[in-house]
């Protein structure tokens, strides 16, 4: 075990998450990262293209889209894009979910399967006869009529019957048509891979965390992972997303920055800290900005919009 001072920390850190300048191609950077977080919310883009550009700067959009529908050297599964060498660590988790009934949301799921098992039958069937397919094309009398919305699904009950077998890893994402998302049978759409205990899949998705953030909190402080390189980090300037993983944990983040930031887009008006109080409903727009000045150490928060060619973004200095 290598115990760190706090500056170190911050630069191996930085340095980990490619942020240093370092990163050279799209897929490498990704499977640096581990995954990237997918999120519909994209004022200026979506979260999983702001990490990437935070990374590489400018850089072909399309290819991301590649990698995943052309190449299949990506592969997406619960909200997140992995590289497709981690498909058997995401299938012994997807396993886990069909069988678990341990919390509430998973004795749910079951419970809706079981009750629309015949409606399950024909999205399975119609999916195996014509699949890819957009949830659209799955609409039938068979279809649950609820009570009351789901709190994320609303009334959508195919997408949510998709959702469910998504999450089990019986149907995939197998493209994007805008926002839509064509669906296919799994077990079809993912290529053959070896099957990995759930215990193995945790243990190596823990390392691959540990390795992709650098340094983890001990009681001893701050110990830096065996690959961990040190060393100054290049006079660069980026933005970070709201979803960029060096600051994601919001509490890890202040520990090792000293930088307490919250995103707020789902606050009240009224209850926003000053620093972001101007923020409105797609302030999810939100950056953290680290210039040079501080050694890598994320600095300020920054209200970015969409707004056209030659517009400007608005800023809120912290």
């Amino acid at each position: 075990m290598t115990i760190v001072s706090p500056a170190e920390a911050r630069r191996i850190a930085v340095r980990a998450q490619l942020l240093d300048g370092s990163a050279t191609g799209l897929l490498d950077t990704i499977r640096a990262l581990g995954r990237l977080q997918i999120d519909p919310i994209s004022t200026v883009a979506p979260p999983q293209q702001l990490v990437l550009w935070s990374r590489l700067g400018p850089h072909d959009v399309g290819e991301l889209d590649r990698l995943l529908w052309d190449e299949r050297k990506l592969f997406e599964w619960d909200a997140h894009i992995w590289p497709i060498e981690a498909l058997p660590l995401a299938q012994a988790r997807m396993r886990r979910r069909r069988r678990s009934r341990h919390y509430k949301h998973e004795r749910w799921s079951h419970e809706f399967l079981e009750q629309n098992a015949r409606f399950k039958r024909y999205v399975l069937r119609e999916l195996e006869r014509n699949g890819p397919m957009l949830s659209r094309d799955l609409q039938h009398e068979l279809a649950p009529r609820p009570d009351e919305p789901h709190r994320w699904w609303g009334t959508r009950e195919v997408t949510l019957m998709l959702e469910i077998l998504y999450s089990h890893g019986v149907v995939a994402v197998a493209g994007r048509l805008g926002k839509q998302r064509p669906w296919d049978l799994a077990e079809r759409w993912y290529p053959e891979v070896e099957t990995i205990s759930l215990r193995d899949a945790d243990r190596l998705l823990a390392e691959q965390r540990f390795r992709a953030q650098g340094v983890r909190r001990t009681k001893r402080g701050w110990e830096a992972h065996p690959a961990a390189v040190d060393g100054p980090v290049s006079d660069r300037v980026t933005f970070l997303s709201p979803f960029d993983p060096l600051i994601h944990d919001r509490d890890r983040t202040e520990t090792l920055f000293d930088f307490h930031y919250r995103l707020e887009m789902y606050v009240p008006k009224a209850k926003r800290s000053t620093a972001t109080g101007m923020r409105e409903r797609h302030g999810a727009g939100d950056v953290s900005l680290r210039p040079r000045s501080l050694d890598g150490a994320p600095y300020g928060t920054a209200v970015m919009r969409f707004c056209g060619p030659g517009a400007t973004g608005e800023k809120a200095a912290k």
